[in-house]
C-alpha cells in the first residue's frame, strides 16, 4: 500500500491547525493523544480537503472514541473552523451598540465549554515580540466574591449565575457512614467472635488462647433528592440540580447511590440523565426528560407517586431524602400531610431545603409548609452559596450552623433561617 501523500504546503497550514484543534479538544475535556493527532493528519492527507462535511467526518473518526464527546466535538468544530454564525456573533460582540441580556442567544449543550477552550490562543513561536499588557490590581476583588456568596440566586444576573454555578460544583455534601447488622473481625471490636474462636481452638488442640472480637460494618447511605421545579422554584432548582450532579460525580462523595427526581405537575426520574459526566449534556438531558419546568405545583400528588412507584426501589437501605421545595402546595394539603408522613416512615431522615428561609421573619403560614414541617428532621435554607456552605457544615457535624431540628414535634410559630 502506498504511503499517504503529504498535505499540500498552503498558506493556511492545515496540519498545524489540526494540531491546535486537538489542543482545544483536550482543554475542553476530550482525551486526544499524539497518536490520534498523527492519525488525523494522515487521514486528511489521504482523503483530501475538498468538502467541509468530509473533513468533519475524517476528524471525528480519528479524534473521537466515546459517544459522550460527540456533542462537544461538534461545538468545537463549529467554532474552530469558522462557523458563519460564530463570525456574526463575534462581529456583534465587537460592535459598539447597546445589547441587553434578552438578545443573547441560548447556547446549546457543551457550547460554553467549547468556547472557553477555544478562547485560549496557542502559544506564540520563539522570537515573536510580546506586546506589553496593562496589569490591574485585584487586591479588592475579594469584596465581589463575598457579595456573590451571600447574594440570592434569584437576584443574580446571567454572568453571576454562571460564576455561582462553578462555585456550586466545588461544594460537597459530607455524610457519616451507617452501621449495618453484619460484622467483621476486628481486634478493637465489642462483640466476641465465638465461631472464629472455636475454629482457632480446634487447630490448637482445643486450647483457647484468646477470644476473637468482631465489630459492626458500616456503609455509606443512599441519597434520594426530590426537587421542586415549579415556577417559584425554577432558579433555585436549576442551581441545586448542578449541586446534585456534582455530588453524583464527586470522587470522595461518601454517599452510596444517588437518585434524583423532579416534580412540578408530575414526578420525573432524572437519575439516568445526571449519570452523564459532562455537566452541560447532563443538564440538557434532564431538561428534556422533565417537561414540567416552571409549571404548577402538586407536591402531595408527586410524593404519592414516589411512595407508590419508587420508595421500595430506592429507600430499601435507609436512604436520606433531600426535599427541595418552598412548600407552596396548590392541591389538597391533607393528601400532602399523609404522604409526607408515609415517606418519613420509609427513609432514615428527611432534610428539607427551603429558599423561603432567607427571610428573617419567615412564618409557616402556608398550609403546605405546616403539613410538611412536623415530619422533617432538618430544615435549611438554599438560596445562596453561603446557605449551601452552611448545609455542608451541618452535615459534617460542625458547630455553629444555622440548621433547625424539628423532628417528632409540632410546627413552631416561627422558624429561624
Amino acid at each position: 500500500m502506498a504511503p499517504p501523500r503529504p498535505l499540500p504546503e498552503t498558506a493556511g497550514r492545515l496540519a498545524e491547525n489540526i494540531v491546535h484543534f486537538a489542543r482545544a479538544l483536550r482543554k475542553a475535556g476530550v482525551r486526544v493523544g499524539p497518536a490520534q493527532v498523527q492519525s488525523a493528519v494522515e487521514a486528511v492527507a489521504a482523503a483530501g480537503f475538498t468538502h467541509k462535511t468530509d473533513f468533519y467526518h475524517v476528524l471525528r473518526a480519528t479524534l473521537i472514541h466515546r459517544a459522550e464527546h460527540l456533542e462537544l466535538f461538534d461545538q468545537c468544530f463549529a467554532l474552530f473552523w469558522r462557523d458563519p454564525e460564530f463570525i456574526e456573533q463575534m462581529i456583534h460582540l465587537m460592535s459598539p451598540t447597546l445589547r441587553t441580556e434578552a438578545e443573547a442567544r441560548k447556547k446549546k449543550a457543551a457550547e460554553r465549554r467549547a468556547a472557553e477552550a477555544l478562547a485560549d490562543a496557542p502559544e506564540p513561536p520563539e522570537g515573536t515580540p510580546v506586546r506589553e499588557e496593562l496589569e490591574m490590581d485585584a487586591r479588592i476583588s475579594w469584596s465581589a466574591s463575598e457579595k456573590l456568596r451571600s447574594m440570592d440566586f434569584e437576584q443574580m444576573s446571567a454572568a453571576e449565575i454562571a460564576e455561582a454555578t462553578r462555585a456550586v460544583r466545588a461544594l460537597h455534601l459530607p455524610v457519616k457512614p451507617v452501621p449495618t447488622r453484619r460484622t467483621t473481625p476486628s481486634p478493637h471490636g465489642t462483640r466476641p467472635d465465638l465461631r472464629g474462636t472455636l475454629r482457632r481452638a480446634m487447630r490448637r488442640g482445643g486450647e483457647v488462647e484468646t477470644v476473637l472480637m468482631r465489630q459492626r460494618r458500616s456503609r455509606p447511605p443512599d441519597l434520594v433528592a426530590l426537587c421542586d421545579i415549579s415556577g417559584s422554584m425554577s432558579v433555585y432548582s436549576r442551581m441545586l440540580v448542578h449541586f446534585l450532579h456534582a455530588i453524583t460525580w464527586a470522587p470522595d462523595r461518601g454517599w452510596g447511590k444517588v437518585h434524583v427526581f423532579t416534580f412540578g405537575t408530575r414526578l420525573t426520574n432524572i437519575t439516568r440523565a445526571l449519570a452523564q459526566k459532562d455537566p452541560d449534556l447532563a443538564l440538557a438531558a434532564a431538561g428534556r426528560d422533565a417537561r414540567d419546568w416552571e409549571g404548577g405545583t402538586r407536591i402531595g400528588e408527586a410524593i404519592r407517586r414516589f411512595n407508590v412507584d419508587w420508595s421500595r426501589r430506592v429507600l430499601g437501605q435507609g436512604a436520606v431524602v433531600l426535599l427541595i421545595s418552598d412548600g407552596l402546595e396548590r392541591g389538597d394539603t391533607s393528601v400532602l400531610e399523609a404522604e409526607i408522613a408515609r415517606l418519613r416512615l420509609s427513609c432514615r431522615q428527611i432534610i428539607w431545603l427551603n429558599p423561603l428561609l432567607r427571610w428573617d421573619g419567615f412564618e409557616p403560614r402556608a398550609g403546605g409548609i405546616r403539613a410538611i414541617l412536623p415530619h422533617v428532621d432538618r430544615l435549611h435554607a438554599c438560596h445562596s452559596l453561603d446557605s449551601l456552605d452552611a448545609l455542608s457544615a451541618a452535615m459534617s457535624g460542625a458547630r455553629g450552623t444555622a440548621v433547625k431540628t424539628v423532628a417528632s414535634r409540632p410546627a413552631p410559630a416561627m422558624v429561624d433561617p
